[in-house]
Order: structure tokens, then C-alpha cells, then sequence
């Protein structure tokens, strides 16, 4: 067994990319207080041909060296856009037809493991802050909520990974990559 070179992973260009079809998910970052976790994010997003980034609150934005240095390059990939009130971004997906899901735990979240996507309609997924999670706010405009099984002692996942598993788990049922 041997790695595989850059080459023979056969990576698009970012310009390759930015006119690929992406996968209808749309990330919304609310209120993430970590460079690290903003650029995690993006190379996630990157990794799972997401459509787009929102960049709200107190969530740090590109250029930014922490941000970049986790990025890996996918700041210049990644669609993203910033947007002071993230109540604000919901409305607008939910106009445009969106359906908005908190990744949160809740009173009525959904095990993340059971929920199954519409594959014919597009997601945005909401990830909160580190500490305090989704806004009230945010999560009472949301049109439901997920949340990942755990068997530990700990009650949630770094926002990075959240991201990582939760878009992994929607992209597998929506019948991309597999």
C-alpha cells in the first residue's frame, strides 16, 4: 500500500470548482468564536462540494491568518458571505425555499441518524457558538433540529467536527458520493 501523489487524487482547480455543480447544503455559521473552527469549516465545505458559507455575527471572516492556515487554500473555493444577524440569513434561505436545520440539542431535535433529508430540496445547516450553541433566536426560526449521537461523557462535539459529520451523514442520504 502507498499513498497516492497529488496527482493521481485528480483534485479539481479552484476554478474547476467554483463551476461544479455543489451539493444543495449551505453552511451557516452562528456566532463561531474560533479562527480555527471558521477555517475547519471551510475545508469541510470544500471537501463536500458545499454550495455556500454564511459568515454571521461575531464569526471570524477571510482574509485572517488563523482562518487561512486551516483552510488549507478553500477560502478562495468556497462561496461564502457574511451577515451581521444570522436570524436575518435564516429568513432569507427560508424564503428562497430552504429548509433550516439547527444542529443543536433540543427538547424536540431529531437524532441525526433518523432524520432523512428531502433530496429534492436544499438544506442550510445552522452550527452555533462553541459555548453557548444556536442563538434562541436562531433556533426559533429554524424548521427543525438535529443532533448527533453520543456515547460519552461529554455533551457535544467541537463545532469543526459537528460540521464534518453532520454534512457527511446529509450528503450520504441525499444520494451524493456514493
Amino acid at each position: 500500500m502507498r499513498k497516492l501523489s497529488m496527482e493521481e487524487l485528480n483534485r479539481l482547480t479552484v476554478a474547476d470548482f467554483k463551476n461544479t455543480q455543489k451539493i444543495p447544503l449551505t453552511l451557516v455559521l452562528d456566532n463561531v468564536r474560533s479562527l480555527h473552527n471558521v477555517g475547519a469549516a471551510f475545508r469541510t465545505a470544500d471537501a463536500f462540494a458545499v454550495e455556500k458559507i454564511w459568515l454571521c455575527g461575531i464569526t471570524g471572516r477571510p482574509p485572517h491568518r488563523e482562518i487561512t492556515k486551516t483552510a488549507l487554500g478553500s477560502t478562495e473555493s468556497v462561496a461564502w458571505e457574511f451577515a451581521p444577524q444570522t436570524t436575518d440569513v435564516v429568513r432569507q434561505l427560508q424564503a428562497t425555499g430552504y429548509v433550516v436545520i439547527a444542529v443543536e440539542q433540543t427538547d424536540s431535535s431529531q437524532s441525526l441518524s433518523a432524520f432523512q433529508p428531502d433530496p429534492t430540496k436544499p438544506y442550510a445547516l445552522v452550527m452555533g457558538n462553541e459555548v453557548f450553541g444556536v442563538e434562541d433566536e436562531v433556533l426559533a426560526l429554524c424548521d427543525a433540529a438535529v443532533e448527533i449521537p453520543q456515547f460519552g461523557t461529554k455533551h457535544s462535539l467541537n463545532v469543526s467536527v459537528a460540521a464534518g459529520v453532520v454534512l457527511w451523514d446529509f450528503m450520504r442520504k441525499m444520494g451524493f458520493g456514493n
